[in-house]
């Protein structure tokens, strides 16, 4: 089982995320790589919260194909190019993560991206837990 640090001690987390997730002994652990807004067909959506739900859409693609989904996620890092694309792009992380209890989470501002329509990039760490731990 996932375990999700969130002290007391310290200021609670300001959205549905943890503070850390431990992951048990012998889980297997899945990197992607970061995730743009852009579609199989290679267009690239001009609103920031709809590159963050292709970039969520691809996520999930990515863990299907390694048997995984949304819930196994144990940390999310995501960049967007403006302070302004912040609510856009939770809006997306919301509604990828659902009711999940949240992973741990970082967003940072960044000057900007391979190309320059590109709003949003996030990554991922997700967890296959031993069958004895489920």
């Amino acid at each position: 089982m996932l375990r999700r640090h969130t002290p007391p001690t310290i200021r609670a987390p300001f959205a549905n995320y943890a503070h850390a997730v431990g992951v048990p002994a012998g889980a297997e652990l899945l990197f992607t790589s970061g995730q743009l807004g852009i579609a199989p067909d290679d267009t690239v959506p001009a609103d920031t919260e709809a590159q963050a739900d292709l970039c969520f859409a691809n996520i999930a693609a990515v863990l299907a194909d390694a048997g995984l989904g949304a819930a196994d996620v144990v940390r999310i890092n995501a960049y967007v190019v403006d302070r302004a694309d912040f609510p856009a792009y939770m809006r997306a992380r919301d509604r990828f993560i659902g009711a999940l209890p949240g992973p741990a989470s970082t967003l940072v501002i960044v000057g900007g991206f391979t190309r320059a329509e590109f709003r949003v990039e996030v990554e991922v760490v997700a967890a296959r837990l031993p069958a004895a731990a489920e």
